[in-house]
């Protein structure tokens, strides 16, 4: 692993035309597709959009491998079958539930356990969006993995994951996020012996860079800090290699006699990434009140209704809080997105404790939530004394959506599941009174 990693070398870059080689001169230099590619190389294209999706939204890359993908044996359902593991949402798998959700870590398992074995479903809705966890310790040997269904967004919590793919490899450390595309085949090792995680899947879209607005042209995450895998490739037989496939939310098996990770030279706009979240820049407001989370998203993966998200991905990082008279925490809410959220490492700033690093909470459309009993009254407390400071060591995420989550029977049967959350705001006291509010006790705001 210690060489793997000296030699590891990336692109920066979001949407950028890549191009690799392991190999000079790998790649055809003035076509696509030559009637004999350089080095004897077979040329293979993997398409992300369809084949007339507008310019601007058209994904693709052109694969230059020792042997192409098609060369393995028919697919067969795989045994044992995948049982956490959601994709249709109905009653026989989950149901929905408009009471306010958290859990805590789901533990690491003892036994032998590969990232296949260790995703599980929390939640989902229909066929479009869904919520895993993971929990692995143990790297995929001989094996690799292929979303047929949709993209693939990794947040790991708990240990770094080593991914190869066919584009090269990603090294993806807690507080990086990765996106591996529909299609990829992607295998996983864990340098660290065991990790614990949070995915997002979506199907009929691919993430992108939110507008910025009035903002201007610079802040949030810049397309420059993404970076993009180099061409890297393995050669030689490797006898009853498994490729395992999610399609149609089953998983199946494939036997063949070689890596998939046999690409020399790429390229294309289609490709695995990854991005250091300590290099978002945060915006925030610098007179009075508390801005929308919106400000804060990463990434986006939209619907075709303007400014409405199959996926939005937002964090919620290191940052000053400097807003007068404000109540600066997270404002209480109802929203007509559904918020899953997840802790990295720290502390969140609207919950004094329970909400836990690897743990998850979900808020449901028109869920009420808001910043717990502790948080608020420490809080209102300190109205004489609301200097700036700022958040540190802390990053909290979300995953927020317009489509109202189903979840799953083991998720809310689960001994993680936090049946007491609900108390957090059974505390929240009424501080009504009709006398007027003595303004000597409210700091000025200078104009």
């Amino acid at each position: 692993m210690g060489e793997k990693l000296a030699d590891l070398q990336y692109q920066p870059g979001f949407g950028n035309h890549f191009s690799s080689e392991a190999i000079p001169g790998a790649l055809p230099r003035d076509q696509n597709s030559p009637l004999v590619c350089p080095l004897g190389l077979y040329a293979e294209q993997i398409s992300g959009t369809s084949f007339t999706s507008p310019r601007k939204l058209n994904q693709r890359s052109w694969l230059y491998r020792i042997k192409p993908s098609v060369t393995h044996e028919p697919f067969k359902p795989r045994v044992p079958a995948h049982t956490r593991l959601v994709s249709e949402f109905d009653a026989s798998n989950s149901r929905t539930n408009p009471t306010q959700l958290r859990w805590r870590p789901e533990d690491v398992p003892d036994s032998p356990t590969d990232f296949v074995d260790g995703l599980y479903t929390v939640c989902g809705a229909g066929s479009s969006f869904l919520r895993h966890g993971y929990t692995a310790n143990k790297g995929m040997k001989d094996s690799a993995f292929c979303n047929a269904d949709g993209d693939f967004l990794f947040v790991p919590q708990a240990g770094r994951v080593w991914i190869e793919t066919e584009c090269g490899r990603l090294l993806v450390s807690p507080g990086e996020i990765a996106v591996i595309p529909q299609g990829f085949r992607f295998s996983i090792d864990l340098p660290d012996g065991k990790s614990r995680g949070y995915v997002a899947e979506i199907y009929g879209a691919h993430f992108q860079l939110p507008d910025l607005g009035p903002i201007g042209a610079n802040g949030l995450a810049a397309p420059r800090d993404f970076l993009a895998p180099t061409a890297w490739f393995e050669e030689g037989l490797r006898p009853d290699y498994t490729i395992v496939q999610k399609f149609g939310g089953e998983l199946f098996t494939a036997k063949q006699d070689f890596s998939p990770f046999n690409v020399v030279a790429w390229h294309g706009n289609y490709v695995p990434y990854k991005y250091d979240l300590h290099k978002f820049c945060p915006y925030n407001t610098v007179l009075v009140d508390h801005g929308d989370p919106s400000v804060n998203t990463v990434l986006t993966a939209p619907t075709d209704k303007p400014g409405v998200a199959l996926l939005d991905f937002v964090i919620f990082p290191p940052r000053w809080l400097v807003a007068e008279h404000t109540f600066r925490p997270p404002y209480y809410h109802r929203n007509c997105m559904s918020e899953f959220m997840g802790l990295i490492y720290g502390a969140y700033e609207a919950k004094a404790d329970g909400f836990l690093p690897g743990g998850a909470s979900l808020h449901s459309c028109m869920t009420p939530h808001g910043p717990d009993t502790t948080t608020y009254e420490a809080t209102i407390a300190r109205v004489n004394a609301m200097a700036p400071y700022k958040l540190t060591g802390t990053m909290a995420f979300m995953f927020e959506s317009a489509l109202i989550p189903r979840v799953c029977h083991w998720a809310l049967e689960s001994p993680f599941l936090d049946h007491d959350y609900y108390q957090c705001w059974i505390g929240l006291k009424s501080h009504f009174s009709r006398i007027a509010l003595d303004e000597t006790n409210v700091e000025s705001t200078d104009k």
